[in-house]
């Protein structure tokens, strides 16, 4: 048996101007996602100036819109591309940020993952908390940046 490697979305349940906005935002990920990581950061932290946090319900229709219209974001492998394209789009959507976060395994073999926060909570993510370690988060909950070097569990909403 196999695992499916994209998340199922149906492109038809998004009204064609939030597909049309949500596939904006996912061309900027993309340019975005292949920057180095301070200039990543950088784009973040500007993106997400005088931005209210996102609940969780904004942040999960951000990024089921993101889903919908991208199968590389719907993919396992895509969830630097999707995490971003999420940001971005909630920021247009509602004026609001997730905090946007990087992380990698705490035991072998490596891997890394990048995911977004609202409400402290994981937004949709299918990785078990135990495996992960937050690295980097670009936001906090009550707007102040934060550079890396945490080690943190990462909450998600089966907990």
């Amino acid at each position: 048996m196999t695992t499916p490697e994209t998340v199922g979305h149906r492109r038809a349940s998004v009204p064609v101007y939030r597909r049309i906005t949500a596939s904006l935002a996912v061309l900027a990920a993309r340019l975005l996602a292949t920057q180095p990581p301070h200039r990543i950061r950088t784009v973040l932290r500007w993106v997400q100036r005088r931005a209210r946090p996102a609940t969780y319900e904004q942040a999960k229709a951000a990024r089921d819109d993101v889903v919908a219209v991208s199968m590389i974001c719907g993919a396992r492998e895509g969830c630097v591309l999707r995490s971003l394209a999420t940001v971005l789009l909630c920021r247009l959507y509602h004026g609001t940020t997730p905090t946007w976060c990087v992380g990698c395994r705490r035991v072998p073999p490596f891997g890394a993952h990048a995911w977004v926060q609202a409400d402290d909570i994981a937004v949709d993510e299918a990785y078990p908390p135990a495996i992960s370690a937050r690295c980097s988060r670009c936001h906090d909950a009550d707007g102040a940046h934060r550079a890396g070097g945490e080690s943190h569990a990462v909450p998600s909403a089966a907990q």
